[in-house]
């Protein structure tokens, strides 16, 4: 589905919102693309569901800008981020250790902004999640022997990510997932210059799989990832691997197993509306004791 950098604006009924930008990394679906909109159109969808269970209800007003170079997109620049407080940066087919332009300029204006706006609070999902670490200086890698995570998946929480999730039953969450690259160590002072060594307490790994031992990082007040896809559902996670099946990225039959389990439990429930929830309330500012 053509894109462009045209910025698009979903406004909040509600007198108290949180104005979030959404910085899309890659095109939907052809078919999810007609049926839901654009990644950031699923999230805004997704974090009105989450405001509207907060108490009490809590708004979102979603600006999307998509930034894919090569397909029309943009990369913002610096200047142009005056209003924003809030960013997340959108999964995508496209590797967040890749050396495109675009890639590059997004890294680089991840570490301006980190520098020199400290109330901008980031999150990121997939491939979002990967390049802000990155950015700070983490390690993006294939998962050990290049297997792939996919669809639905339990995540095993930290005492921060319990905390973070309002302490599920059994000290879980579930997402649906879709990746072969994974953070290999969270970012830390030993990593970037970005993040004070009197910092590092700050800096915790919020739930591992079986598979992926960073499945997010949450930085107090500023940053909080997620490696799993909070906003798919079953005809996305169908969808997705037909795209990277067509694009060769994932083999039929050196990755039968995983695909199977994906065709087993991409239907089931998963909490991405508790994972919106969490961060709708880290980008409000309700979660920073934690």
């Amino acid at each position: 589905m053509p894109q462009s950098n045209e910025i698009r604006t979903k406004p909040t009924v509600h007198d108290e919102f949180v104005r979030m930008l959404v910085l899309e990394t890659d095109e939907q679906h052809p078919d999810d693309h007609r049926e839901r909109g654009s990644f950031g159109d699923v999230f805004d969808t997704l974090f009105k569901k989450a405001g509207d269970e907060h108490d009490p209800p809590l708004g979102i007003e979603t600006v999307s800008h998509f930034v894919v170079e090569d397909k029309g997109g943009s990369v913002p620049k610096l200047e142009e981020m005056e209003d924003v407080h809030a960013i997340l940066i959108t999964g995508s087919m496209y590797d967040a250790h890749g050396e495109e332009p675009w890639v590059l300029k997004l890294v680089a204006l991840i570490q301006s902004l980190w520098q020199k706006r400290p109330d901008i609070r980031f999150s990121g999902v997939c491939f979002g999640h990967q390049i802000l670490c990155r950015a700070l200086g983490a390690k993006i890698d294939s998962t050990p022997n290049s297997k792939w995570e996919l669809a639905h998946t339990p995540i095993s929480l930290t005492p921060i990510g319990a905390r973070l999730f309002n302490n599920p039953e059994g000290g879980k969450i579930h997402l649906h997932q879709m990746h072969q690259d994974h953070v290999v160590y969270p970012p830390s002072s030993a990593t970037t210059h970005l993040l004070p060594e009197q910092h590092d307490r700050d800096i915790h790994v919020w739930g591992s799989s079986a598979t992926t031992e960073v499945q997010g990082v949450y930085i107090r007040e500023r940053l909080f990832t997620t490696q799993g896809h909070l906003g798919f559902d079953e005809d996305m996670v169908h969808r997705q691997i037909e795209m990277r099946l067509d694009s060769g990225s994932i083999d039929r039959e050196k990755d039968g197993k995983e695909l199977e389990n994906a065709k087993d439990t991409a239907e089931w429930e998963h909490d991405g509306v508790v994972v919106a929830g969490a961060i709708l309330r880290f980008f409000h500012g309700d979660d920073d004791g934690i």
